[in-house]
């Protein structure tokens, strides 16, 4: 089973991951080092490296290692860099992140996931992911202020406090808009200047709890 697992992240990252424009060597390098099965519900464990969006319960997926990549690599991370995960989900984005930046504080509004994920993070022996149980769209205010942050839910629109919490110069990732045609977005946080947004991809995601469009009303 080892083998087969080993060989199935091998194929995700050169059929997969690669043919979806994600060529950065670092990310290519942890995609297929971090083992994704350990992160998975046990239930799936053998779909970990499958094309698919995986359930982790109370309406919540895992994305696709593709769209993984692409956030991977869209936020540019280095070794000095401090990053926020909004939505620790599985915990295995945090542990990619972990990888390629120093240091991941990681909200999650579900204490369940939280605590699984920690102790996910605790057996692959990466101890640089901070975890927190928190809602980060009215609630959270963190203690410092991020080179990039990566949001793993859909949001209808940006909620603006998130950019205060950018280091000038800092990346932002988020999907945004309306289902079932959303966009992949990054936002670099300027200095002197106003924010720039640069569109990559249309994909679709559920929305981050109380980040989902306000219901209308037709007489």
């Amino acid at each position: 089973m080892t083998l087969d697992l080993d060989l199935a992240r091998r194929n995700m990252v050169s059929n997969q991951v690669r043919t979806w424009e994600v060529l950065d060597a670092r990310v290519l390098e942890v995609l297929g080092t971090v083992h994704r099965e350990d992160f998975v519900p046990s239930a799936f464990r053998g779909a970990a490296y499958a094309d698919l969006e995986l359930p982790l319960g109370h309406g919540e997926i895992m994305m696709k290692p593709v769209l993984e990549g692409r956030l991977l690599q869209a936020l540019e991370l280095t070794r000095n860099d401090r990053v926020l995960e909004i939505g620790t989900g599985s915990g295995y984005l945090s542990a990619c992140l972990a990888q390629l930046a120093g240091h991941v504080t990681s909200i999650d509004l579900r204490a369940e996931f939280t605590a699984v994920a920690q102790k996910r993070l605790h057996a692959a022996g990466i101890d640089n992911v901070e975890l927190l149980t928190a809602e980060a769209v009215h609630e959270f205010v963190p203690a410092q202020r991020f080179d990039a942050i990566a949001i793993t839910g859909a949001v209808a629109t940006l909620p603006q406090r998130w950019l205060g919490w950018l280091n000038p110069g800092g990346r932002l990732f988020l999907i945004m808009g309306q289902a079932p045609a959303m966009q992949a977005l990054l936002l670099r946080h300027g200095d002197a200047q106003p924010e720039t947004v640069e569109v990559l991809f249309e994909t679709d995601l559920p929305y981050l709890r109380n980040a989902a469009p306000q219901a209308q009303f037709v007489l």
